[in-house]
């Protein structure tokens, strides 16, 4: 039982922060809020989380554990690549086109300016784990994959494409399901394309 209750705390505080950031900023947010919104006392706030940036990044590290859980979940030895490749591409499209992860992708932006080693711990939970997990699944295809880092990053760049960055700027709607999955299945044949003609 006294395993439970810190965890559940530390969920409270997370589920809390997440509901302020997304609501009025970083900037607008104090400790004390979150702490109020919890509900906990400052000092458990404190035990959990240092400061605000380590609870923020602590927020975008759980949005992308879903995502990584999912995309290891999709993942089988025994299916073909083509459809582990349009399983990954489906989980993370569904994933970066969500307006609360559109919202923080734009929270992070705005606070790493000022907080480079925000945006270093964001990035390492977040983008290099994604990268991570696909390149060790590319690693695993015929030796064409010479490099799988640069495969893995390839891949995503695919999948985020210019309509993600107008997303991120507001010029351009998020797409809806049929557009997601259009795009998912451009971008996993044309990255097959590139598989086949290097073998």
């Amino acid at each position: 039982m006294s395993s439970e209750v810190p965890d559940s705390k530390r969920q409270n505080i997370i589920s809390a922060a997440t509901q302020l950031f997304l609501e009025y900023g970083s900037t607008h947010v104090s400790m004390d809020k979150i702490a109020l919104a919890a509900p906990v006392s400052k000092a458990t706030l404190y035990n959990h989380f240092d400061n605000k940036n380590a609870l923020l990044a602590a927020v975008i590290a759980q949005f992308c554990e879903s995502l990584l859980f999912t995309m290891n979940q999709a993942v089988t030895a025994a299916d073909t690549v083509e459809n582990n490749l349009y399983k990954i591409a489906t989980a993370f499209v569904r994933f970066i086109f969500r307006e609360d992860a559109v919202a923080l992708y734009r929270l992070v932006i705005a606070e790493s300016h000022t907080s480079p080693e925000l945006g270093q711990r964001v990035y390492d939970s977040s983008a290099q784990a994604v990268l991570t997990c696909l390149e060790a699944h590319l690693s695993q295809l015929p030796s064409c994959v010479i490099e799988p880092a640069f495969a893995a990053d390839a891949f995503f760049s695919l999948l985020k494409g210019d309509w993600h960055f107008q997303c991120l700027l507001g010029i351009k709607s998020l797409p809806n399901e049929t557009e997601k999955q259009q795009l998912v299945e451009k971008a996993v044949a044309f990255y097959l394309q590139g598989l086949t003609l290097c073998r």
